[in-house]
């Protein structure tokens, strides 16, 4: 993962191979295993962005996480044109590598146009400041995990507000799961809505499969614990800005067949809801190896 903005900026900075066909570079180092989902997302966003007019923007997608991607090598993107309307543009994305598809995106554009607007109300939570750092809460498990976090996650600023999972909550049973977190990337982005969209993406999975596991006392990292993201689906509603601040309101409302569902609420800091997410994974129990 890459440990700054500035590197983050640059994954998104494809390389066109021929019409509709672009590479993606790596980070120049992480200790993942596995290419982060949201950097796949984010980079074939990018590549669908590059063949859509200037006049529209990204209303939806929808991800299909097939094959864990090889950190050590480039991922190429073959952008598809499904549909270019008069007031929609549909692309699909396949990213490739080793010969095999590893991902697929479907995402639709459309021209701004005026209508009919309401919106769920953002819930009354502590403002950032007033939040704790996720940094603080790392620190709790070790310096080995505030070195890891340095390394690959210093590119955004997140401040968890909470969530109402507590052991001791009279209302643990009778009400959603429910966890909240703010955050932003950690230093300013290139003015592009484009760059904006697409971190958005990058970061929209970094946290929303967790909450599936809050009702069972486990995270992701737990060694009885086998995660991975299945599918990742966005819904765009207004233009965000991503280095400022966006509350995450995530719940979860089913857990079933090794799957959690996820699904989340994101607000600008002046009640907008910018987006909405959903996401479901695999949440395996598994036996800890000695």
């Amino acid at each position: 993962m890459p440990g700054s903005l500035t590197e983050v900026v640059g994954l998104l900075e494809l390389e066109e191979l021929d019409v509709g066909l672009y590479r993606g570079s790596q980070p120049e180092v992480s200790s993942m295993a596995r290419v982060f989902g949201g950097q796949v997302a984010a980079q074939a966003l990018m590549a669908a962005q590059l063949t859509v007019p200037d006049d529209r923007s990204v209303h939806s997608l929808h991800i299909y996480f097939i094959l864990g991607g090889d950190p050590s090598i480039p991922i190429v993107y073959d952008v598809e044109r499904i549909r270019d309307g008069r007031s929609f543009t549909t692309r699909r994305v396949a990213a490739r590598q080793h010969g095999a598809i590893i991902f697929y995106m479907t995402a639709s554009f459309q021209v701004h146009e005026p209508g009919w607007d309401h919106q769920d109300v953002m819930p009354e939570v502590p403002a950032p400041e007033d939040s704790t750092p996720l940094i603080e809460l790392i620190n709790t498990r070790g310096q080995e995990g505030v070195d890891l976090w340095e390394q690959e996650w210093a590119s955004f600023d997140l401040r968890y507000v909470g969530d109402n999972r507590a052991e001791d909550d009279p209302q643990r049973e009778l009400v959603p799961v429910c966890q909240r977190m703010w955050f932003r990337a950690n230093g300013e982005l290139p003015a592009s809505p484009t760059i904006h969209n697409a971190a958005f993406t990058y970061i929209s999975d970094f946290s929303l499969l967790g909450a599936s596991l809050l009702p069972h006392g486990v995270f992701i990292g737990m060694p009885n614990v086998q995660a991975a993201s299945l599918d990742h689906v966005i819904w765009f509603h207004h233009p965000m800005r991503v280095d400022q601040w966006l509350l995450y309101d995530q719940t979860s409302p089913s857990a079933s067949g090794a799957r959690g569902l996820s699904t989340a609420r994101v607000f600008s800091q002046d009640g907008t809801l910018v987006a909405t997410v959903a996401q479901e994974g695999l949440i395996r129990p598994v036996t800890p190896r000695d």
